[in-house]
């Protein structure tokens, strides 16, 4: 398979141990994802069943050390995060919701007490975290947010919703950032608390395999040591998507490569005036087109990710990432439907399923657009935001 898309050798670039990461999520996917995502997709279904499976191979809250965590590098959570992702968006969204987002608010933000009540049952699998920022009228502007928890004694009681936030309706956990009067504050919230509701938001075009929330939080009453002791203001969460942004940096290469794959093959073995499509220069044209954005897209990520190992990645080359990738990525598999005709707009072949869901990968933890005014400012030094 790898030769199919490698053209420049990029398995010479990992490390024996790296390779032997990136082949058991991929045999997982193959075995366990891939048969049943059409099914899971049509229907709306995110299969909890397959969780304790992702966790056995260590893949939640892969790149966090100690509290059961697998303590993996950064390119090993990219090399798993395109794996997932080529079997569909909303499974690695999983991992990425876990992992990137709540465990990493608990591990880089909490107090010894709630890393050790929560971090070993999420390793494990056994609780489901979600991560409560953005809202109705504040996305990409989450400092405009209106939630807000105010002193009540001793406790904090919380008021105000939230809007898709993946897996609430099925989390044991919330980490749900508010406005206070000290500034932006996270909170630790078991999902059992009275006042805490999570609605899924359907139907939806998109991460069908998946599950977007809305939460409401009304006079939900929390003790004092709930409260996140590390994180002050948007610096907080903004530490935690730039963890799952740069998972997103490999997992939309993940998708693409899928749907190139899925594109190549079919066009080897369909008949048309005599001769497989992929003897027509067109559709060489296509293939050469979405190799070379694949192999660009994977060496930018493998290059990042060496960066974030080293502990010199900076915040605006994870915009690069995000932006370059899921955009090259989406119309990769878009390009790939039309290889597939008609025939593509069906769940029997991937690349518009892949398509669909870039489509909220593009627009989640950070616009097209906002990164775009991420880099702008990084290059020219003018804020351009408002």
């Amino acid at each position: 398979m790898t030769e199919e898309f490698d053209l420049i050798s990029l398995d010479s670039l990992f490390s024996a141990e790296e390779r032997a990461l990136r082949d058991s999520v991929r045999t997982f996917v193959d075995a366990t994802i891939k048969p049943n995502i059409a099914g899971w997709y049509e229907d709306a279904h995110f299969p909890l069943e397959i969780v304790p499976e992702m966790a056995k191979l260590g893949l939640l809250g892969m790149h966090l050390s100690g509290y059961g965590c697998a303590g993996r590098s950064a390119v090993d959570y990219g090399l798993a995060a395109a794996e997932l992702e080529a079997g569909d968006s909303g499974l690695r969204t999983f991992v990425s919701v876990q992992g990137s987002l709540a465990m990493s608010a608990l591990h880089k933000h909490g107090s010894e007490e709630q890393k050790s009540e929560w971090l070993p049952l999420m390793a494990k699998g056994e609780a489901i975290g979600c991560f409560g920022l953005t809202e109705p009228t504040a996305g990409s502007d989450p400092g405009s947010m209106k939630t807000f928890a105010r002193r009540d004694g001793q406790d904090w009681v919380l008021n105000g919703s939230k809007r898709w936030i993946g897996l609430a309706s099925v989390a044991q956990v919330a980490i749900i950032w508010a406005q206070t009067e000290d500034g932006v504050r996270g909170f630790v919230v078991p999902t059992d608390t009275p006042g805490f509701k999570a609605t899924p938001i359907e139907p939806k075009l998109s991460m069908r395999a998946s599950i977007q929330c809305d939460i409401e939080l009304t006079d939900l009453r929390l003790p004092a040591e709930a409260m996140l002791p590390n994180a002050k203001g948007l610096r907080g969460p903004f530490e935690c998507l730039n963890e799952a942004r740069y998972g997103i940096i490999w997992g939309a290469m993940g998708a693409a490569r899928d749907s190139y794959l899925a594109a190549l093959r079919y066009s080897q073995e369909r008949l048309q005036f005599d001769k497989p499509l992929a003897g027509y220069q067109l559709t060489q044209e296509k293939l050469v087109n979405m190799a070379l954005e694949i192999n660009k897209g994977f060496l930018l990520a493998l290059h990042l990710g060496r960066l974030k190992d080293a502990g010199q990645l900076q915040p605006h080359q994870i915009s690069v990432g995000k932006l370059n990738n899921c955009r090259e990525a989406i119309q990769i598999c878009r390009d790939a439907r039309a290889v597939l005709g008609g025939n593509g707009i069906t769940l029997d072949h991937a690349p518009l399923r892949h398509a669909n869901n870039l489509e909220s990968v593009r627009t989640y933890e950070g616009t097209d657009e906002v990164h775009t005014l991420i880099l702008g400012n990084r290059i020219t030094g003018i804020p351009a935001f408002r």
